[in-house]
């Protein structure tokens, strides 16, 4: 039996570099310069958190945010932007997520999409993974193919890793 996995991570070494230009392009922008908070990694907890004094210099974070890390070649819909801003003090501060794993809604959205296209294949969920299973190798293919094109309706970025047959 061909088989594959289908994982959603990000390499946190390019996340990294990601979170310190835009630190550093933070400090450089004259606009921001003396804003108060910043941006900060939160490794553990794979979360980003920015901070500063009103909600439109939080905007402005986020682009900068986004912007780095698109450049540094991790798709925008890793991070979910959807927590509400909470003020803290005089500080408005934002948490955002870095999405790693797929998790049961979106291991849904991947299986109806390749059920719908009537691919005939196997799809299991494994913990924060899945393995999709055939027994010919285009039938995977197929799949792959199936899943790129509704990279937009499932919302996360998706890798395909240990491709066997």
């Amino acid at each position: 039996m061909a088989s594959f996995d289908i994982v959603s991570k990000v390499d946190p070494q390019t996340l990294e570099n990601a979170v310190n230009t835009a630190k550093k392009e933070l400090q450089t922008r004259y606009d921001l310069r003396d804003t108060k908070g910043g941006i900060e990694l939160d490794k553990k907890a794979n979360t980003i958190l920015l901070s500063s004094e009103n909600s439109m210099r939080v905007k402005a974070l986020e682009d900068i945010l986004l912007g780095r890390v698109v450049k540094q070649g991790i798709d925008g819909t890793a991070l979910d932007f959807s927590a509400e801003e909470q003020a803290s003090g005089n500080l408005v501060k934002k948490t955002i997520k870095v999405r790693a794993g797929v998790d049961k809604d979106t291991g849904r959205k991947i299986s109806k999409a390749i059920k719908d296209a009537k691919v005939k294949v196997e799809v299991q969920m494994q913990d924060d993974q899945m393995r999709v299973t055939a027994k010919k190798i285009d039938e995977l293919q197929a799949a792959i193919a199936v899943l790129r094109q509704h990279s937009a309706d499932i919302g996360q970025p998706l890798q395909f890793v240990n491709m066997k047959s």
